[in-house]
C-alpha cells in the first residue's frame, strides 16, 4: 500500500506516505497552497463574472419603461405597454398584449422614445468643435 502512495509523489505528502511522513512544522502551511489557488481561480474565473453579470441585469430590469423595445427569454419581441411591480405587459401585435414576469426580459433592443430625445436635445445644444473652429478662420 505504501508503495502506491509513494508513486503518486506530491500527493502523497498531503496523504501521509512514506516520503512525506516526517515534514517539518513550519512548512505544513505549504500543502495548503495549491487548495488556496484552485479557490482563487474558481473565485476570479466563476463568480466573480456571474454576479457581475447577475447585477448588471436586475439594474437592466429594474430600469424598464413604457415605450422600451424588449425580447423575452423565449424569443418573443415587443414593446412594453405597462410597467407593474413584478410583470410587464408587452404589446406583440396590434391587439396582442402579454403580461410577463420581469425576469422573462431578457435583454432590451432599443429605449423608450423618452430617453432617445433627451440624448437628441442635449447634442443640439452642446456646441460641435467644427463649428468653433470655423469661427475662427473666417475671423482671421
Amino acid at each position: 500500500m505504501n508503495s502506491f502512495f509513494v508513486s503518486l509523489g506530491p500527493l502523497a505528502r498531503l496523504m501521509g506516505g512514506a516520503q512525506g511522513a516526517e515534514q517539518q512544522p513550519g512548512q505544513a502551511w505549504i500543502s495548503f497552497l495549491p487548495l488556496v489557488a484552485i479557490v482563487a481561480i474558481f473565485y476570479f474565473l466563476i463568480l466573480r463574472p456571474q454576479n457581475k453579470k447577475q447585477k448588471e441585469t436586475q439594474k437592466m430590469l429594474s430600469a424598464l419603461r413604457k415605450g422600451d423595445r424588449v425580447v423575452t427569454i423565449g424569443g418573443l419581441h415587443g414593446i412594453i405597454q405597462s410597467v407593474k411591480e413584478s410583470t410587464v405587459i408587452v404589446k406583440v401585435d396590434e391587439n396582442v398584449k402579454l403580461e410577463f414576469n420581469r425576469a422573462a426580459i431578457s435583454n432590451v433592443e432599443k429605449q423608450s422614445r423618452d430617453d432617445s430625445e433627451e440624448k437628441k436635445t442635449e447634442k443640439l445644444e452642446a456646441p460641435s468643435e467644427k463649428d468653433g473652429d470655423t469661427s475662427e478662420s473666417e475671423e482671421k
